[in-house]
């Protein structure tokens, strides 16, 4: 068998996913064997780990009854699964006998929506554009890049993922959804994100890291003067979080060579972070890319937010999707930002991060294998090492733990083969970071190290 990457997350094969599957119950373990009967199979989904009945605020429940805090969600649960005033708002779109609108007219959810996004965005973000999902949102974002000046090159980081479409995978920085292609994007140029960790250098002062990660990016830009774009998250996934000095001078680099900069929000947005928006710790980017819970939490929904002076492509068409405007859809996020507004949940999100973090660096004092640290907001990071000196991933550890978790009613999900990764929805509470930090606990107290 073919070793699976585990960039991306936890896969689905192995001894401990074998043996938690095993101690499910018959109806269960029934139903997924159907799932793997139909679904086309794949490294990080089909075949599942297990059948939900419910999923609702922060928490999921199987069919047996069993609930889990979940710490992934997939990054849709920022205002809480289920959410019942999404809800509502749906139901009362699909009761106006108003759920899609064809192209060439618009709706009034949709405008609503454009418009609440160009309230909370940045001030110099001002224009909207919707599409169904984050691929085909990065795809709008480079192609406008590319017209607008008149480029063709991009530049985006290692160990990245912004979907599958074809400009996507290719700004992407993992060869688990690249390998075996052949050809993609061509001048899709890499470079390493700062990580202060595990900079290559051994260093701790964090400007200099910074400027050895910028110089490669100057050497590139020398060498190749016909880039369209820079993408990237302005905080990564498991999270890496750079400084402000970082993206201070990626953003005069920008605009000293006029290259856009695109920020992939589609995780960080909507209060994860502590802000409406990553960017708001750093600077604005020219095209703030936004999904998942902007849908939400019930349906697929994405979009950009860009400068008013780019809205000059009359002549051409970067987002034909048939569900462009979709007013179900609309309707949902809309009620989705504006309960997080009403709820303080961006706030929440930041006070309860800090909580978690000033925490989580307690039990770094207390268990050597956590190696480091690392949050802003409900975003955060376990890197767990065989050796604090090495910094080995202690990527078989890191398994046992999340399983032991999952088997205790936390859902967390790894990264990168040892990162445990924390980003529950935004509704949870004091008791449920509380939860957290118990079970988390008593995972690295039960369970050795390798």
């Amino acid at each position: 068998m073919q070793q699976v990457s585990r960039e991306q997350g936890d896969v689905n094969t192995g001894e401990l996913r074998a043996a938690y599957v095993d101690a499910l119950d018959a109806e269960t373990r029934q139903w997924l064997e159907r799932d793997a009967k139909v679904f086309f199979h794949q490294a990080l989904s089909t075949p599942v780990m297990n059948v939900l009945a419910r999923t609702e605020g922060a928490w999921l429940e199987d069919l047996q009854g069993r609930r889990y805090l979940d710490l992934h969600g997939n990054g849709v649960h920022n205002a809480g699964f289920s959410n019942p005033e999404v809800i509502a708002a749906s139901m009362a779109q699909l009761q106006a006998c108003l759920a899609f609108t064809p192209r060439r007219y618009t709706n009034i959810p949709a405008v609503k929506l454009a418009e609440k996004l160009v309230e909370i965005t940045p001030e110099q973000l001002t224009r909207v554009l919707f599409c169904p999902g984050g691929s085909e949102a990065i795809e709008m974002a480079i192609s406008l890049a590319k017209y607008i000046t008149g480029r063709w090159k991009t530049v985006s980081y290692w160990d990245s993922y912004h979907g599958n479409g074809f400009q996507s995978i290719s700004a992407g920085g993992e060869e688990h959804f690249s390998g075996g292609l052949g050809p993609l994007m061509p001048g899709a140029y890499h470079l390493e994100f700062p990580n202060y960790y595990r900079n290559p250098w051994n260093l701790t002062d964090m400007e200099a890291i910074d400027d050895l990660y910028i110089r490669s990016l100057e050497i590139l830009l020398k060498r190749n003067p016909d880039i369209a774009a820079i993408i990237a998250e302005p905080i990564s996934a498991t999270p890496v979080i750079p400084s402000e000095y970082y993206w201070k001078r990626i953003r005069e680099i920008c605009d000293q060579y006029g290259i856009f900069l695109i920020f992939d929000e589609i995780i960080e947005g909507f209060g994860r972070t502590g802000k409406w928006f990553a960017c708001e710790h750093y600077v604005t980017p020219d095209v703030l890319v936004l999904g998942k819970s902007l849908g939400g939490g019930i349906l697929p929904l994405a979009g950009i937010v860009t400068r008013e002076e780019y809205n000059v492509l009359q002549h051409r068409s970067i987002g034909h999707f048939t569900h462009e405007k979709n007013p179900l859809s609309a309707a949902a996020g809309l009620a989705g930002i504006e309960y997080i507004e009403k709820n303080g949940l961006v706030q929440n999100s930041e006070n309860l991060g800090n909580y978690l973090l000033e925490r989580l660096l307690a039990l770094q004092d207390q268990f050597p294998v956590i190696g480091h640290v690392a949050g802003r907001g409900l975003h955060l990071g376990i890197d767990l090492v065989r050796n604090r000196q090495t910094k080995e991933r202690a990527e078989r550890y890191a398994e046992r733990i999340m399983y032991h978790c999952l088997n205790n009613g936390l859902a967390l999900k790894v990264i990168e083969g040892n990162i445990l990764t924390m980003r529950p929805s935004l509704v949870i509470t004091r008791d449920d970071c509380d939860f957290i930090l118990e079970t988390l606990k008593h995972a690295l107290e039960q369970i050795s190290p390798d």
